[in-house]
């Protein structure tokens, strides 16, 4: 940050008083511009037929992982919920209508400044289609899913916990609560 959206005057960098980090600090208006993590809310959607469950995946358009498989997901926007930004998300990646769960999966990026949430989501129908930031969506069982092709460490993360409550479903248990830190960058093949 070069300027203040206050006033447009230089910005500096320094703790500000009784704070305890660098902030950048506008010293004509005294505006601290405080930079805080962005929030990426997405859905697990998924559709039960002859008793299998699928789950929806959107293959991404645009960088970062260009061509890699995802849960729909993004940035969210002021003025909405969580909730609202998951609907939001998975209608505009994934041209798909779902009703929403629970919270299922928070994830905190620390590395990216970011927090990743995943919400529980069941397809109210089979009338999908790619967004404009997706090649592609498509509907996979567990041992279909390109384990190798996910984009981001989150998405596996997110499907390995979601599987793994499945199994535990079988047995008589249920959906969890599930949190991580993704400690390290994803390693990137050239």
């Amino acid at each position: 940050m070069k300027f203040c959206s206050e006033c447009a005057h230089p910005v500096e960098l320094m703790v500000p008083a009784g704070d305890n980090r660098p902030r950048y600090v506008c010293v004509h208006c005294e505006t601290i511009h405080y930079q805080n993590p962005k929030m990426v809310i997405g859905s697990i959607p998924v559709w039960e037929c002859d008793g299998e469950l699928q789950v929806l995946l959107c293959k991404r358009a645009i960088e970062p992982r260009y061509g890699y498989w995802t849960l729909p997901a993004g940035f969210m926007e002021n003025n909405e919920t969580t909730a609202d930004a998951a609907r939001r998300e998975t209608e505009e990646e994934a041209g798909a209508n779902i009703e929403l769960g629970d919270l299922f999966a928070l994830l905190n990026v620390a590395h990216v400044h970011q927090v990743h949430m995943f919400y529980l989501a069941t397809l109210r129908d089979l009338d999908f289609a790619p967004g404009e930031e997706s090649l592609d969506v498509q509907m996979f069982r567990e041992r279909e899913i390109p384990w190798d092709e996910l984009a981001f460490p989150t998405i596996r993360t997110t499907l390995e916990f979601f599987f793994a409550d499945r199994a535990r479903m079988r047995a008589g248990g249920g959906y969890g609560f599930h949190t991580q830190d993704i400690t390290r960058p994803m390693r990137v093949d050239s």
